[in-house]
């Protein structure tokens, strides 16, 4: 097992992933930007080390730099987190090449499922279903005729993208032509491939998701599933498992389905497979693999009684959990999880930063990086804390959020 572990990332996955490291008895070390100096995850941590001013161009996306600081710190391993480099594969590479594991799946598999088409294909090919879409777009005359032939509404999507940017619903060739250039500029400028392809929509669609588990070796399972239909902008709001209202026969195959792909590449670590479901023909399609964890992991947790960080740490050490004792276990109970922003609702919901000068957290489940005196700083995702409950079932997850959520108060003096 590692004696220190570098942690990635910041905010309140990074104290998540150093508290599962402090329970396992492992050194933890922390990477911080100058806005970050006194960041939580900063004082969480055994050791902390600064990496680069605010930007996270110039910090936590600076892969040259989080090495330097794994090798200066002694870190065997680097664990990512979510967002920035954790779905990286030249980092993934790199580290491994300093002889540094990656916390993650192998970089190979990053590659595999990082571009949204080659992950289609892959899909295809172990028989997964797939929503009718096109290959990748050479022109917006192309898109016009897939368009045509796939039928509309669809929606034009950047094969790079993530986080619900580069993507646009398309209901006619003119917004689609009005859509084309504008996705692939965002695509370009936010992954840098402007690589886009459509997809049908579906109308009365619900975003479903399996948390999967490999070891590396050849087995994969699949822990339950997520509804995430919750969302604004693209982006989850509200996570869920398990998922209301699917018949025992879907629940398993799409179980089935996400573990068919895992194991088609060999899965090493945590992933997810997500899937759109369409109500109203109770049918599943195959939409993309986070090979990551996920910013919702934590209900699955608390359903399936395990501790993925800790999953991963030990299968990056080469110490995998025996997968064979959880294969079909079943969820106990219900649990929900909403998240926190730092957010104007007078301003559309745009970020809001500032001193945060009261903070309230409810008796559950609470994945978070602020505190009284907290100041969320403008540069990063507002993202200020998840709210998990666990009930005996939906309804009483249910009771509980209600509850949990009218004690939630973070008040803040806020910079525009």
């Amino acid at each position: 097992m590692f004696d220190t572990v570098l942690i990635a990332n910041r905010g309140e996955i990074a104290c998540r992933v150093i508290r599962t490291l402090k329970r396992m008895g492992i050194r933890s070390v922390a990477v911080y930007s100058e806005a970050d100096r006194h960041s939580r995850h900063v004082l969480d941590a055994d050791a902390a080390m600064l990496i680069g001013p605010a930007p996270a161009k110039q910090s936590y996306l600076d892969a040259d730099a989080v090495l330097e600081a794994a090798r200066k710190s002694g870190a065997q391993a680097i664990h990512p987190g979510y967002g920035f480099l954790s779905e990286n594969t030249r980092f993934a590479e790199a580290a491994e090449a300093a002889g540094i594991a990656f916390v993650g799946p192998t970089s190979e598999q990053i590659s595999k499922f990082g571009l949204k088409h080659t992950a289609r294909a892959l899909a295809k090919a172990a028989g997964v279903p797939l929503l009718p879409g096109s290959e990748l777009l050479a022109s917006l005359d192309e898109a016009q005729t897939e368009a045509a032939r796939i039928g509309f509404p669809v929606m034009l999507k950047s094969s790079a993208g993530g986080g619900g940017i580069g993507m646009s619903l398309c209901r006619s060739a003119a917004e689609l032509s009005a859509a084309y250039e504008t996705v692939k500029r965002l695509s370009q400028n936010n992954f840098g491939d402007a690589s886009v392809y459509l997809e049908r929509f579906v109308e009365r669609a619900r975003h479903i998701e399996v948390q999967l588990f490999g070891d590396g070796r050849g087995d994969v399972i699949a822990l339950g599933e997520r509804d995430c239909s919750a969302q604004r902008r693209n982006q989850k709001v509200i996570e869920e498992t398990p998922a209301p209202n699917l018949e025992p026969a879907l629940r398993r195959a799409l179980h089935e389905a996400a573990v068919v792909l895992g194991k088609s590449v060999g899965y090493r670590s945590a992933g997810t497979v997500e899937f759109v479901f369409d109500a109203d023909r109770q049918e599943f399609y195959f939409l993309e693999v986070n090979t990551r964890l996920q910013v919702e992991h934590g209900v699955t947790e608390l359903v399936m009684g395990v501790d993925l960080v800790e999953w991963m740490i030990r299968t990056a050490a080469g110490e995998p959990p025996n997968l064979a004792e959880f294969r079909g276990r079943e969820p106990q109970g219900h649990a929900i999880q909403v998240r926190v922003y730092a957010e104007d609702p007078a301003r559309d919901f745009k970020p809001s930063s500032g001193l945060l000068t009261q903070v309230e957290l409810p008796n559950v489940r609470v994945d978070t990086w602020i505190e009284r005196g907290t100041e969320v700083s403008p540069f990063y995702d507002p993202l200020l804390a998840k709210l998990m409950v666990h009930g005996a079932n939906r309804q009483g997850a249910i009771e509980a959020l209600r509850s949990a959520s009218a004690t939630a108060r973070p008040n803040a003096a806020t910079k525009r």
